[in-house]
């Protein structure tokens, strides 16, 4: 009940925002508008497709920063990465996982 909540409100707020225009900063994903956080990458693991990422907070999942790995969605978004890297990123929960869903290098 609780997850369904969750997610009125989510979609309530997104439609509130492409509402009114406010996109400034955001992206426009499939489940809302998710404001894009600020980090640097420690390390890269091509094997399993991940990234641990020194993150400042995640809006969107209610985190405060801290350095965690992350699933990235798609393997072809780690090409041209590197270690010490800062980015900004949108993470969000896909099957369960705390997942990179997108990138963009500074």
């Amino acid at each position: 009940m609780k997850t369904l909540i969750a997610l009125a409100v989510t979609l309530f707020t997104a439609t509130a925002a492409i509402a009114s225009g406010d996109h400034a900063g955001s992206h426009d994903a499939a489940h809302g508008t998710m404001e894009m956080s600020m980090g640097k990458i420690t390390k890269i693991d091509t094997q399993w497709n991940r990234l641990t990422i020194d993150h400042g907070p995640l809006a969107n999942l209610g985190m405060e920063g801290m350095t965690m790995t992350f699933e990235v969605a798609d393997p072809a978004m780690m090409e041209g990465l590197s270690e010490g890297q800062e980015i900004e990123f949108v993470a969000d929960r896909v099957k369960g996982k705390l997942t990179v869903t997108e990138i963009e290098t500074e």
